[in-house]
């Protein structure tokens, strides 16, 4: 009697490997089966949802009446414009001040339009792109933090991510597929967010809006900003993730989120304005506004000064602070993690 050894028909994947794509499955599936991820992601939808209903409510073709309305409000407004700068003006006539630098150029209305003071105007694309591109940013952005900050807190808060390393015992393994996870999620979240703001701004426009034809350029601006966009939600997500993983817990991350955006970034605009071209939320704007976000230096107005001085806060300076930020806080994060004793 003889035993045949059977040989294998494939070589077998290496240890690491398998182990390795193992777990970026599993993580996957864990960020998928989080029952609190998907009620935000569910709010979310229904956020969008109840935009889109309020916008088919709220936009619509003006009829005469409503025109007439609006011509009788700007008309008001311009009187009253046209009062004030006659008073403005025989003060400084008076007190011997140059009047147009105390009171400004004259008036001109011919650039005024009867179409900004309709209370139902119809849904303008056109002019509405980049800033409901900047809205839906700021929402995802708000949505990938709290999804950032309890992906690693509720690890924390159950133990699990000590459990995990029973099975994976490479701290830096572990750590970079969780942190590969999220930024793969957010990039999802934030595509999804501007691809909602597409459809909503295309019911709109259908339904409620006008038919003007779109300018030059328009899409190139629209999709450069909603790019942006989703540059920012993915490192607002790490910086969620960050702060969870240092404090280990979700609450915390977002006290401290609270404390810094309502406390320290207003002592410090307080302290010394200039100081606001390198807080995170002004570069974290600067990052999608067209064009960057100019901050002014009001305090340091003068006699004889008609502007304050001002910095430019640009696109690729946003996008380097917003991203240095993630990188200062995941990276002191992921050190600790590595060297700190669990239990």
């Amino acid at each position: 009697m003889s035993a045949l050894a059977e040989q294998p028909t494939a070589t077998p994947e290496p240890e690491a490997a398998r182990r390795a794509g193992s777990l970026f499955r599993a993580e996957v599936h864990r960020f998928a089966a989080r029952r609190f991820i998907q009620v935000l992601l569910g709010l979310a939808v229904l956020g969008w949802l109840a935009a889109v209903v309020l916008g088919l409510l709220n936009f619509g073709e003006p009829t005469d009446a409503d025109y007439a309305a609006a011509r009788e409000r700007m008309d008001e407004v311009i009187a009253s414009e046209q009062e004030w700068r006659e008073l403005c003006r025989q003060d400084a006539e008076q007190a011997g001040d140059p009047v147009e630098q105390v009171c400004g150029p004259p008036l001109d209305t011919s650039t005024w339009r009867v179409e900004d003071y309709l209370t139902t105007a119809p849904f303008d694309l056109a002019m509405a792109g980049e800033a409901g591109a900047m809205g839906f940013a700021a929402a995802a952005a708000v949505l990938a933090f709290l999804v950032g900050a309890t992906w690693i807190g509720a690890e924390w808060s159950h133990r699990t991510i000590v459990a995990l390393l029973f099975w994976v015992p490479s701290r830096l393994r572990v750590m970079a597929t969780k942190i590969g996870v999220l930024a793969l999620a957010a990039l999802v979240i934030g595509v999804a967010a501007q691809v909602a703001w597409l459809v909503m701004g295309w019911i709109l426009r259908t339904f409620v809006g006008t038919d003007a034809p779109l300018p030059a350029g328009f899409w190139s601006e629209l999709l450069a900003a909603q790019g942006r966009a989703i540059l920012l939600v993915v490192l607002i997500a790490l910086i969620g993730f960050g702060l969870a993983n240092l404090v280990r817990n979700t609450g915390a991350a977002l006290g401290v989120g609270f404390v810094y955006f309502a406390i320290v970034e207003n002592a410090l605009r307080i302290y010394d304005p200039m100081l606001e071209r390198w807080l995170l939320s002004t570069n974290a704007g600067a990052l999608v506004v067209p064009g960057g976000l100019r901050v002014f230096d009001y305090s340091a107005m003068g006699p004889g000064t008609t502007e304050p001085p001002s910095y430019l806060v640009t696109n690729l300076q946003g996008g380097l602070v917003v991203g240095a930020f993630a990188a200062v806080i995941v990276g002191v994060g992921v050190w600790l993690f590595a060297r700190r004793d669990l239990h």
